[in-house]
């Protein structure tokens, strides 16, 4: 079957809504308000949908991979940020090497667990 997909975008939920909102924009991604509890954020054209919903066991099972050029470069960026300082309950962990590529990890402030990856070439 073919499904001549042209993007996919999940839904994240947050539990500070406002909070989430500027950290998603902070680690540079464009927010688009859909609705006052709903905001779609983009890189280019990859996204997702922001919520002003917080299911616990929704969101600490949530994990989101994100395949960049340089990760060692991307890891900078995020570490400028001052991320952990700025949002509470905000971890960044460095880049782990593995035998398909690298990755760092970033938790967001409601618990979402990010992976910022690149694949060996």
């Amino acid at each position: 079957m073919n499904h001549e997909a042209i993007s996919i975008r999940p839904f994240v939920g947050a539990k500070n809504f406002d909070t989430s909102r500027n950290f998603y924009k902070d680690i540079g991604f464009q927010e688009t308000v859909l609705f006052p509890t709903m905001s779609l954020f983009k890189s280019d054209n990859l996204g997702f949908y922001l919520q002003d919903a917080y299911v616990k066991d929704w969101v600490d099972n949530t994990m989101i991979f994100l395949e960049v050029n340089d990760v060692y470069q991307f890891f900078e960026l995020l570490q400028e940020q001052q991320l952990e300082t700025k949002y509470p309950g905000v971890k960044l962990k460095p880049v782990r090497q593995y035998d398909w590529g690298r990755e760092c990890f970033l938790h967001d402030p409601s618990g979402i667990l990010w992976h910022f990856g690149e694949f060996n070439k």
